[in-house]
């Protein structure tokens, strides 16, 4: 009897193990299929939780920073209230902190006039639209704004003061961001470029180089990067632009170039707002000097600043760091040498043994860099007087362009 209950148990057993057998092998199965389908699987949790835990901390900060911050809907933006979906999250990635970036308006000089304007047409229009809706309708923030100018002036620098002021969610964009490739990726990520910021309203969408992502769409393109620009325009300024009560969405896409010629023309008119970043005059090249040199020694009676505004002439404010940063590297230059001749060993700097920036540090020598400043005042003279005598055989209206072409080029010369 007791042989038969082993048997029967076994039997049970068996019969168990060739059923689950099956379903053991499908489970299986279907996990190899489940990665060999989405080997990225991996890496997208992570972005999640990476995600995640950036927006959590920009909305405790926006929270800290203003009381009154609230979704649509009239209840706090919290975390929790975010459903972001897969391509959201990889944008979210792209949201940067306010306390990530070190450049304040403070620290830019010689663009004061256009500061003052993003302040009073974007920045506070965007922030506090309460305080522009009552008086018109046409106080919104723009759609678009469009620095341009040439390398090296200014633009991106504006732009990374911009986010830290402005108190907006500010998406740093890049090109390898919305670029995949799998077809019709590039699209879905652009489309959540848009309901990210949406969700997170207030949100200025920062894109540098924007004529290499918003070129003149032509025939000969192709496919995906056409529809990629056609995606950008219909969630920028189409038919999803506006809320169901016909209220504009907080976005402002922000953009960066130097080559306005080779943005799009339907592009440049979503972007009314166009501020101009050009080559610094005279007086900001003044006031550029200044701010970087202020926590520089400087020998005060062997250093000439006009002199120096004349000499950057035609400079912009990255080459003027170059100059300076070259220039506060002679002084270190020369205490290395003398230390390293008396056979001292370089355990310490006293920065009292360390003279001062001079004149000279920036150009060489300065018998040089004296002739290379009369250089600059005799090419000068020869152009205003080959322009003269242009104005003499040309009329009225040739003379008329002559000397405001004459005034624009002696202008960096001038105080």
């Amino acid at each position: 009897m007791g042989g038969e209950s082993r048997s029967k148990l076994a039997f049970f057993q068996d019969l168990i193990m060739v059923a689950a057998a099956p379903m053991v092998a499908y489970l299986l199965f279907r996990n190899i299929l489940s990665r060999l389908e989405d080997p990225e699987h991996g890496r997208k949790e992570e972005t999640k939780r990476k995600a995640l835990g950036k927006l959590d901390g920009i909305l405790a900060s926006k929270r800290d920073a203003e009381d009154d911050e609230y979704s649509e809907d009239g209840r706090r933006l919290r975390k929790e209230d975010l459903n972001l979906t897969q391509y959201e999250q990889m944008i979210a990635m792209e949201v940067i902190a306010p306390d990530e970036i070190p450049v304040s308006f403070q620290d830019i000089g010689g663009l004061d006039d256009i500061i003052e304007e993003v302040r009073e047409s974007v920045i506070y229009p965007l922030t506090l639209p309460h305080l522009y809706a009552h008086s018109s309708s046409l106080l919104s923030a723009p759609s678009g704004v469009l620095l341009y100018g040439p390398p090296g002036c200014g633009k991106t620098m504006l732009a990374k003061a911009l986010a830290r002021e402005s108190g907006a969610t500010f998406i740093n964009l890049h090109i390898s961001t919305i670029t995949e490739k799998w077809y019709g990726d590039s699209n879905k990520l652009v489309n959540a470029v848009f309901s990210l910021a949406r969700k997170l309203q207030p949100s200025i969408v920062f894109i540098d180089e924007i004529d290499a992502v918003l070129g003149q769409r032509r025939s000969g393109e192709h496919e995906a990067s056409g529809m990629v620009k056609a995606e950008f325009m219909t969630h920028w300024d189409g038919l999803t632009s506006a809320s169901a009560a016909g209220v504009p969405q907080r976005i402002c896409i922000l953009g960066a170039t130097n080559r306005i010629q080779d943005i799009d023309e339907a592009i440049l008119r979503r972007m009314p707002k166009k501020f101009p970043v050009s080559l610094p005059s005279a007086h900001q090249r003044r006031r550029i000097f200044r701010l970087i040199l202020r926590d520089t020694k400087v020998d005060r009676e062997n250093f000439d600043l006009d002199f120096l505004v004349r000499m950057s002439a035609g400079m912009s404010g990255s080459d003027i760091k170059d100059i300076c940063r070259d220039a506060a590297m002679c002084p270190m230059r020369e205490y290395i040498k003398a230390k390293q001749a008396r056979g001292e060993l370089l355990r310490g700097v006293n920065a009292s043994e360390v003279r001062g920036v001079r004149t000279g540090d920036f150009f060489g020598n300065p018998k040089r860099s004296q002739k290379k400043a009369d250089s600059v005042e005799t090419v000068d003279d020869e152009v205003e007087s080959e322009e003269q005598a242009s104005a003499n055989a040309s009329g009225a209206s040739s003379s008329a362009t002559a000397s405001s072409t004459s005034e624009e080029f002696q202008e960096p010369m001038r105080e």
